[in-house]
């Protein structure tokens, strides 16, 4: 590898690079349209609103979802989850969820849980997969929800989403799938599995830009979800009170119309290389990866062995090392940028045992390449004989 060059394996957080195309459409919006869609009656306004519904119809055509008018369009991932586990979820209500959980799952139902909403936090396995009969016997009467991760950000694991559907379907259960680590690697059909929300972010593995998310909210359940905030929505502006339909009722304000013309263009890019494509190139890194680390003496590595059944997302510690020094060494010396610590995901954590230091992490995307790859591999072994030895 070039001395010079940076080596980005922080895919989890958020890809980058970017797609050229996605830089291209938010210069173009800037450039020839930059007015507020919906809000005004003039050519731009017109133009800018056909860029977003654009971006509604080509994530449509990435999960299957009927309905332009389905898609949420949001900030991020955090935001579409709020919305929909504040907006459903009331007092005397039950939900079941994981041990894998990133916290804005975790922390919105914890808060929840103030207002008079019961949590059942199903305890998964050391390397994050989670037993069908446990969630089965989680639920009760009033059980309203499953809110589960379709991936971890920790350990990669899958859930088995198709099965857990089935479960909810079987007990007249809302479906809620947090999607963020998943959506653009992993093939999704919200009609085939059976969601009837699912929560995602742009600027990970869509490959758009920060600021950019949604969720999908399956036909009828605006009915029982509230809002998360209400105001000008650019339509029934002669009431006061909050539109009642989709998706206005849940897009208030000015939206990011920059970002979603960016995030138009990096749905089309991860439509056009193909979503098989994507994931296998990320399967074979993750392979190669994992083969490698399993040789390294005093490497403790997290999740599932399979790298069919893992995202591109592998955690490891060093035995008898801080993961920030190991993340600090792989900046400073390699050039390398991970992230250690908790992720966000204090219970996943705990989970596989590793909670309070956490892990690092390593996390790969479409641009990663083979030679990176081995060049980390590398990385982590002199810094394993390093330390790893000292510490005998």
């Amino acid at each position: 590898m070039d001395g010079e060059s940076l080596i980005y394996f922080d895919n989890a957080a958020t890809t980058w690079p970017k797609p050229k195309e996605m830089i291209e459409a938010m210069v173009a919006f800037n450039d020839s349209i930059g007015a507020n869609p919906g809000r005004s009656g003039h050519r731009l306004s017109i133009e800018a609103a056909r860029v977003i519904y654009s971006t509604r119809e080509l994530i449509c055509e990435l999960i299957n979802a009927p309905d332009p008018l389905s898609i949420i369009l949001t900030k991020n991932a955090t935001e579409g989850i709020n919305c929909c586990l504040m907006g459903l979820l009331k007092q005397g209500d039950h939900v079941i969820t994981s041990s894998m959980e990133h916290n804005s799952v975790m922390r919105p139902l914890r808060f929840l849980e103030t207002k008079g909403v019961t949590v059942s936090t199903v305890l998964c396995s050391p390397s994050g997969e989670i037993d069908l009969d446990d969630i089965r016997g989680a639920i009760n009467k009033h059980t309203k929800m499953i809110a589960i991760t379709h991936a971890s950000n920790v350990t990669g694991t899958v859930m088995p989403i198709e099965e857990i559907a089935r479960v909810a379907k079987e007990h007249g259960i809302f479906f809620f799938v947090d999607a963020a680590q998943t959506i653009g690697n992993r093939e999704i059909d919200v009609i085939k599995v059976g969601i009837d929300i699912l929560c995602f972010s742009g600027h990970k593995s869509l490959y758009g830009p920060q600021g950019t998310g949604g969720f999908y909210l399956r036909k009828g359940l605006e009915e029982f979800l509230s809002p998360l905030m209400m105001g000008g929505t650019g339509s029934a502006s002669e009431f006061e009170r909050q539109p009642d339909f989709l998706p206005d009722k849940y897009e208030s304000g000015t939206p990011n119309g920059i970002g979603f013309a960016g995030l138009a263009a990096s749905v089309r890019f991860v439509l056009g290389q193909g979503v098989d494509r994507i994931r296998a190139r990320e399967k074979t890194l993750t392979k190669i990866f994992l083969d490698g680390l399993k040789g390294i003496e005093g490497v403790m590595l997290y999740g599932v062995d399979d790298p069919s059944r893992r995202t591109g997302t592998v955690s490891f510690n060093i035995r008898g090392v801080s993961p920030s020094d190991i993340s600090s060494e792989l900046d400073e010396k390699y050039r390398i940028m991970v992230r250690p610590g908790l992720h966000c995901a204090p219970s996943a954590h705990r989970t596989i045992g590793t909670f309070p230091q956490g892990t690092v992490r390593f996390s790969f995307g479409f641009f990663n390449t083979e030679e990176e790859i081995l060049y980390g591999i590398k990385a982590i072994e002199e810094i394993a004989k390093t330390y790893y030895n000292r510490e005998r």
